[in-house]
């Protein structure tokens, strides 16, 4: 197989991490950032503080999404929900023919927001990833614990798409990252964002890391345990069905989380930084109305962030 050619928009602690993967791993990867994190990456390198890779300064080519002029078998978008509109460009000039576009992002629907945007030639799947990492300083990506699980595939695939995915997910697993390809991938970001809202919106109001989140005796956790909770009514009347139930789900994947890590929206916050706090708190809450939903305890905890 033709060594395959990938481009990760948005060098974040997602994105960092599959580029810093990959790169390690002796493949063609190329980041698209921005700002001084884009100039320390071109200047000095991507620095890498895995706790699964150990401490590697990369050089990888980086450039501005207005300023790279290649194209790529595969484009993993890993920008912030808010961010998407700000890449579709990007994307339509570095497309080719038989491109496949893969969206991880953290909020729910974002596969077919993006593939509404493009034109019908270039195939967009949908994905989601759990790992815990973030930008610690520009230039620095630390990935924290021993989860690093892809999850992507298709609504509608046809024999290349299929195919793809499968070539895409050797490179992957050769690089060091877990990947599954997704037999129901409506079902499977859905089960993340529920699991990512909860995470990262009860870091949010208590701001703690996850250490108190993990404590069955504190209300951190009991938090966390309600808005689950209430997702899983939620997907329910969406029909969709998590094998297991998705608050047993969201409490296992709670466990294997570094105690000592918080959620990215709480450092974006905490920096002052735009959040994506409308995708993970406020369009759960809009979309369980819509469905008739009771969610009582997202309805309290949004009073604390409404403007």
């Amino acid at each position: 197989m033709k060594k395959m050619k990938f481009a990760v928009a948005g060098t974040g602690g997602v994105g960092g991490s599959i580029a810093a993967m990959l790169s390690l791993a002796g493949e063609d990867v190329t980041c698209i950032a921005r700002n001084s994190h884009l100039n320390t990456l071109q200047h000095q390198g991507l620095h890498y503080k895995s706790d699964l890779k150990g401490d590697h300064l990369l050089r990888i080519p980086a450039y501005s999404a207005e300023a790279y002029e290649g194209q790529a078998d595969v484009i993993f978008v890993c920008v912030k929900g808010y961010s998407i509109d700000s890449i579709i460009d990007l994307i339509k000039r570095a497309s080719h023919a038989d491109t496949l576009v893969i969206p991880i992002l953290n909020v729910y629907g974002t596969g077919p927001k993006i593939a509404s945007l493009l034109p019908d030639n270039i195939r967009v799947i949908d994905g989601c990833i759990y790992i815990v990492g973030f930008k610690s300083a520009p230039g620095e990506i630390t990935q924290m614990g021993q989860i690093f699980h892809m999850v992507y595939g298709a609504r509608h695939a046809d024999d290349f798409v299929n195919t793809r995915m499968q070539e895409v997910a050797e490179v992957l697993k050769n690089s060091g990252i877990k990947v599954t390809i997704s037999e129901d991938i409506n079902r499977d970001t859905f089960v993340k964002w529920s699991f990512i809202s909860a995470m990262a919106v009860t870091g949010l109001y208590y701001d703690c890391t996850m250490k108190r989140v993990q404590d069955p005796t504190d209300d951190a956790y009991k938090t966390f345990y309600a808005l689950s909770s209430e997702t899983e009514a939620l997907a329910k009347s969406l029909g969709i069905h998590v094998e297991g139930g998705l608050l047993k789900h969201n409490l296992h994947v709670l466990s294997k989380l570094d105690p000592n890590s918080t959620a990215s929206m709480q450092k974006d916050m905490a920096a002052g930084n735009q959040t994506e706090i409308k995708g993970q708190l406020f369009d759960v809450i809009a979309l369980a109305d819509k469905q008739g939903v009771a969610m009582p305890h997202y309805h309290e905890v949004a009073k604390k962030f409404e403007a």
